[in-house]
């Protein structure tokens, strides 16, 4: 018999029971070079295989069949394949994750071959959900996942994953990923306080060197600082990691050079600083960002209105904040109090802006029902990290680390007396 087709009846004898997968898997790790070296002939066989009951067995011979160099024709036949698998499978693929990530790599990259990143949405987020053991298990299909949303413009199909509170990481390099990824997609889709606390992870999470993606983080970390918050500081909590204290503000000079001048409150010379350096913000692909930062600095002077005036009239906004007409201040108060960002009547008949107060009185049941559901979010997070307190402190390798550091700073010896001769 043909050692393919051999492997293909074992593969069907024995997917039924958790010791014969077990047995199955030994097999297939054995045969894994074999199926590389034949990846051209592997395709018909997936006919003979169930991937809901032969889901281990499929999952070799797929990645397999998809690990070698493919044409776009290839590939058209490939993704289905792959799509269908990812929605049917068991957790038997949990037993090779390695295997089932390598998969989800290769169906990015032939979307990607055939322009089409959307297709691979879908299925790679049914496959990071089936290989998570809990919802706050950061896979390294995560940031895949992510990064299909971006170049498909799925922007609120990524939000479904950003919500998950992440306790559990497999590599350093997949939270980097996942919280740079997810920044973008909170910017496209304007959720700018979510974006900046997930930059924020990114810039100051423990890193022994500086590495490419917290650069391009601390970049969009303070465009982002300067259209929320108005402002940006260029030092960066004590608890982030010295490399990035000493060495992210070097690589990024033009942007906080951006942030100094957005800082003298004076939109013509930010505006001049911009189109100075537009090419090298280009080349970051964040020149559409920085005009939103420039954008900002109008808003906020607008703002500082409201904290002045009671009545205004759409030209002296116009005058006082440097834009160039009535209509062009009208445009931007719309869109603030569509935003919420101020409260405000417009009088079509005169021109003149009527600030108001903030309607809200906390009293409603839907902020009600919103106070408590964040109370208890904070109450679960609080039990958690008890919980994660708890185990460190029962870990041998962080008893040992620290006795060792303890033996390092022994008390007692402060407390021999000294002799000085003066």
């Amino acid at each position: 018999m043909d050692p393919l087709e051999a492997l293909v009846a074992q593969i069907q004898g024995l997917s039924s029971t958790s010791s014969d997968v077990n047995r199955l898997h030994s097999i297939l790790k054995q045969a894994d070079d074999s199926l590389r070296s034949e990846s051209a002939r592997l395709s018909p066989l997936l006919t003979q295989l169930d991937p809901s009951i032969h889901s281990l067995g499929f999952l070799y011979i797929l990645e397999a069949s998809m690990s070698g160099p493919t044409t776009k024709a290839q590939a058209e036949t490939a993704v289905p394949i792959a799509t269908r698998f990812m929605a049917a499978c068991s957790d038997q693929i949990r037993l090779a994750p390695d295997k089932f990530l390598s998969l989800c790599r290769r169906l990015k990259e032939q979307v990607l071959m055939l322009d089409a990143p959307i297709r691979g949405v879908a299925p790679m987020f049914t496959g990071l959900r089936k290989l998570q053991v809990s919802a706050e298990h950061l896979t390294p299909i995560h940031s895949e996942f992510l990064l299909l949303c971006l170049l498909s413009k799925c922007y609120k199909t990524g939000l479904s994953i950003l919500d998950d509170d992440v306790f559990e990481v497999d590599h350093p390099r997949d939270l980097f990923l996942y919280c740079y990824y997810g920044g973008m997609i909170c910017i496209g889709q304007k959720r700018f306080q979510k974006a900046l606390d997930l930059l924020h992870n990114v810039v100051t999470a423990p890193m022994s060197i500086i590495n490419a993606i917290a650069v391009e983080a601390y970049k969009k970390y303070i465009l982002v600082s300067l259209i929320r918050n108005g402002q940006f500081s260029t030092s960066l909590p004590k608890y982030s990691s010295s490399a990035a204290q000493r060495n992210l503000k070097n690589f990024c000079q033009p942007y906080v050079e951006l942030a100094n001048t957005y800082g003298n409150g004076k939109v013509a010379e930010l505006e001049t600083f911009v189109k100075t350096n537009a090419e090298k913000f280009q080349s970051d692909n964040n020149l559409g960002l920085v005009k939103q930062v420039v954008s900002s600095m109008y808003k906020r002077n607008i703002q500082r209105l409201t904290q002045t005036y009671l009545t205004l009239s759409l030209q002296d906004i116009a005058n006082t904040v440097q834009l160039n007409s009535a209509k062009e201040a009208e445009m931007h108060v719309l869109q603030m109090i569509q935003d919420g960002e101020i409260y405000a009547t417009i009088n079509q008949k005169d021109g003149m802006v009527r600030f108001l107060e903030d309607p809200e009185q906390y009293k409603t049941c839907e902020m009600i029902e919103h106070i408590d559901s964040s109370i208890q979010r904070i109450m679960a997070l609080s039990r958690k990290l008890t919980a994660m307190d708890e185990q460190i402190s029962c870990d041998q390798l962080y008893l040992s680390k620290a006795g060792r550091e303890r033996q390092r700073y022994d008390f007692d010896d402060f407390d021999v007396p000294q002799k000085f001769n003066i």
